[in-house]
């Protein structure tokens, strides 16, 4: 993966900081209307009425997991949250609420840098292993999104915590713990997500074990037009399951009737959403979710995003216990390097990654 993740050349950051505006310098300078380049097409704002915090949407509890007469019923909401809409919160998870509140802490403080500082680790390179920005891809997007990230490869930590923000001083201890814990929360997850499936729990444990974790610390500033602008745009990740952590409600999920549903803050709990490798692994039983970031004219959100998937080069495609006559392969193979091919190349705005791999 190495020789794949490269950084920019100094020419390169020259030109990305040239071209550089941040959703949270707009805010701090107290602009009082979205700038052109962030007012979304009529059909893709946020409608007002969705921002009701969901009362449906899956909890699963985690507490009962090595209890023989309780575990059979946490698979089983793992089974329906996965084929109903591809998302669920788990609470009882096991990492402290002082690490998750540390790892927080840490975001608030690298957003609350100088500019100057953040630029520092500007890039507009999918591949680079560490990079700072703002939207999307701000130099390529078309339409722009409200909120700047600084986003890091994770795993095995010993191998990318020396690239990572050394200002705050605290950000590698803060958000290097949480990012361990949640490496092995998302294993004991996937585990049960692939026994949901009726699989043995221990198919492609050493792939899951060995696989790529990238955290995406995001900031969505206050917007001083919520109605016309995005922090993120609908779109489904492309791993096998996102662990997200985030401050306060923003988050917003598509149901199994199209709808639009707010996710609430639930105290301690994490949320869990599918991402198209488990699509295609369960050959379409299980739905990759589809997600957006909603902004607030009140008050700025911070979320850290673990995107979990298998290694850069393993190919994914239907796990073959789940392909038969009934249920032909519907998905062609996969790996994490063709989607970052596909990105490099696309507007995830106007086309969704897994769309291409579904086959008649």
């Amino acid at each position: 993966m190495e020789g794949h993740l490269v950084g920019k050349s100094s020419s390169s950051k020259a030109e990305t900081k040239a071209s550089f505006t941040s959703a949270l310098t707009l805010t701090q300078l107290g602009v009082p209307h979205v700038p052109q380049r962030y007012v979304l097409p009529p059909s893709l704002r946020p409608n007002p009425s969705s921002s009701r915090l969901s009362t449906t949407l899956p909890i699963v509890d985690l507490s009962s997991l090595q209890s023989p007469s309780l575990r059979p019923q946490i698979i089983n909401n793992i089974r329906m949250a996965s084929k109903e809409i591809g998302f669920f919160q788990v609470v009882n998870h096991g990492i402290p609420s002082s690490v998750m509140e540390d790892a927080l802490s840490a975001a608030n403080e690298f957003f609350n840098l100088p500019l100057e500082e953040k630029m520092l680790l500007g890039s507009d390179s999918v591949h680079a292993p560490v990079r700072y920005g703002t939207s999307i891809n701000h130099v390529v997007d078309r339409v722009h999104f409200w909120r700047d990230f600084i986003k890091h490869y994770s795993h095995p930590i010993s191998k990318w915590i020396h690239l990572w923000p050394s200002n705050p001083s605290c950000y590698k201890e803060k958000m290097g713990n949480y990012a361990k814990a949640v490496q092995v929360l998302q294993e004991q997850i996937m585990e049960l997500v692939i026994e949901s499936l009726g699989l043995n729990p221990k198919y492609l444990q050493e792939e899951v074990e060995s696989g790529s974790q990238l955290v995406a610390v995001n900031c969505y500033p206050a917007c001083p037009e919520p109605e016309l602008a995005l922090g993120m745009p609908p779109h489904s990740d492309y791993g096998s399951i996102t662990i997200l952590l985030q401050s306060c409600p923003g988050l917003q999920v598509k149901d199994q009737n199209s709808n639009w549903q707010s996710v609430p803050a639930i105290e301690g709990a994490l949320l869990v959403q599918l991402g198209d490798q488990m699509e295609v692994l369960s050959n379409g039983h299980y739905k990759s979710v589809l997600h957006r970031a909603t902004v607030s004219a009140e008050k700025s959100r911070l979320s850290i995003v673990s995107l979990h998937s298998l290694p850069l080069d393993k190919k994914v495609g239907p796990a073959p216990m789940l392909v038969d006559k009934q249920h032909p392969q519907s998905y062609k193979e996969f790996s994490f390097r063709d989607f970052l091919d596909f990105i490099t190349n696309n507007d995830i705005v106007t086309g969704r990654f897994i769309d291409t791999l579904k086959q008649n």
